[in-house]
């Protein structure tokens, strides 16, 4: 069977929507399509069980100790070793990212000779040491961008370098130029990676992230998850996931202050965690939005429930980032069968989505008044809310988890 090795720092057990959705890949690529796949990730950010699928073999390899080898649901997994600082700071984010991508660049050597060799952009440079282990053993080298730098390396609030922003835009360059395969999550990022990065457009193929319908569809209203957390007969807007910096939340958090009075019995709700969350929540308070809730990250397994909750969700991307990042968390909400309103530019794939498939209304990024009115709208307009909420249930066929692998695997065996 062909041999995948993939480089990555997020993967199972980590809460981050890229590990998640690289999990499922290798994992379904194992298990549906015939692959043999070995993650080089790093150190998890919390600690493996075996209730949870990680194997009973783990442990320290021989030599310097560098790479703990991990065998999970079928996919084996190289451990590279790597800090663990609070993300908090740059200086945290920045040694962990260097800490690991020395211990990985060394990882591909613990691997068995690969036929296709792909990296994320998990930390950004990462795929150099891909493409250096592709050329070494003379396989094809897939370059996946989930983000594209140095855009969204800009969106760092304690840190500027223009020297660093100018390192990540010839790593990336370098990259897309001479990978054998690049695979952007949707045409609006296929255009940037052609136009500012050099991409040749015949080697850039689209795969959107995607939705699991068989694990998120039908999650009821009154689920426990809502009793648990008193949001039953509430009209809840959710966001779910990281609270990042690239979002833009504080507009969500304005908004939800201006439904306070004529919109009584709606809550909008955060569930996750990130480096705004704090900010976000002194925000909530100095503005008066007393029906803004936080609750915490929950099990991926408790998702059908947490979605179900909700009435509909919030997706926001700070102005002049479509294209660069793609939010993943859209698929999800398709899956769920639940409308949006979207605060992207018009560029943005979420926006083309909305608009294609009728499951969402849209907004300026940053214009919480304009953010207040298409809540408002949804909130008293009950049989437009069904409606969007008919056609994102539809739209998401064509997100399906299954439909995504396949076309990864069709991508990679295409280059064997």
């Amino acid at each position: 069977m062909p041999h995948l090795l993939v480089f990555n720092r997020s993967y199972y057990p980590d809460l981050g929507a890229t590990g998640q959705l690289l999990t499922e890949l290798c994992e379904d690529l194992v298990a549906h399509h015939g692959w043999d796949v070995t993650v080089v990730a790093g150190p998890p950010t919390v600690s493996l069980n075996g209730t949870n699928g990680s194997g009973s073999g783990a442990g320290l390899n021989s030599g310097w100790g560098l790479v703990r080898q991990e065998a999970v649901r079928g996919v084996a997994v190289l451990r590279a070793s790597g800090t663990r600082f609070p993300k908090t700071r740059f200086v945290g984010r920045a040694t962990n990212y260097v800490s690991y991508f020395a211990s990985a660049a060394l990882a591909g050597g613990w691997a068995r000779r690969p036929d296709v060799v792909m990296s994320l952009t998990d930390p950004p440079i990462l795929g150099l040491a891909a493409l250096t282990w592709a050329r070494r053993w003379r396989v094809p080298f897939v370059f996946l961008c989930q983000d594209i730098f140095p855009e969204v390396a800009r969106l760092l609030e304690d840190f500027r370098s223009p020297t660093i922003e100018r390192v990540l835009e010839r790593v990336n360059c370098l990259l897309v130029r001479r990978a054998t395969r690049v695979v952007a999550l949707g045409e609006t990022m296929k255009e940037r990676l052609v136009t500012l990065r050099g991409a040749d457009p015949a080697k850039v193929a689209v795969i959107h992230n995607w939705g699991d319908r068989a694990a998120l569809g039908g999650g009821a209203r009154d689920s426990a998850c809502a009793r648990e957390h008193g949001l039953v007969g509430r009209f809840i807007v959710m966001h779910a996931g990281n609270l990042g910096l690239g979002q833009g939340l504080e507009a969500l958090v304005d908004a939800a202050a201006r439904l306070v009075t004529d919109c009584p019995d709606l809550d909008v709700v955060f569930v996750g965690d990130g480096a705004k969350r704090g900010a976000l929540e002194s925000r909530a308070r100095d503005v008066g939005a007393r029906n803004v809730r936080f609750l915490p990250f929950l099990p991926r397994e408790r998702m059908r429930e947490s979605y179900g909750a909700a009435d509909l969700f919030v997706i926001s991307l700070k102005a002049g980032l479509a294209g660069f990042i793609v939010p993943s968390k859209l698929y999800s909400i398709l899956a769920a069968g639940k409308p949006y309103v979207a605060a992207v530019d018009d560029e943005s794939e979420v926006a083309a989505i909305a608009l294609q498939y009728g499951c969402g209304l849209l907004a300026p990024p940053g214009d919480a008044g304009a953010l207040a009115e298409r809540l408002r709208t949804l909130y008293r307009d009950r049989a437009l809310l069904e409606r969007l909420a008919a056609n994102a249930w539809n739209a998401s066929a064509a997100f399906d988890r299954p439909v995504a692998v396949r076309n990864y695997h069709e991508t990679l065996s295409g280059l064997l």
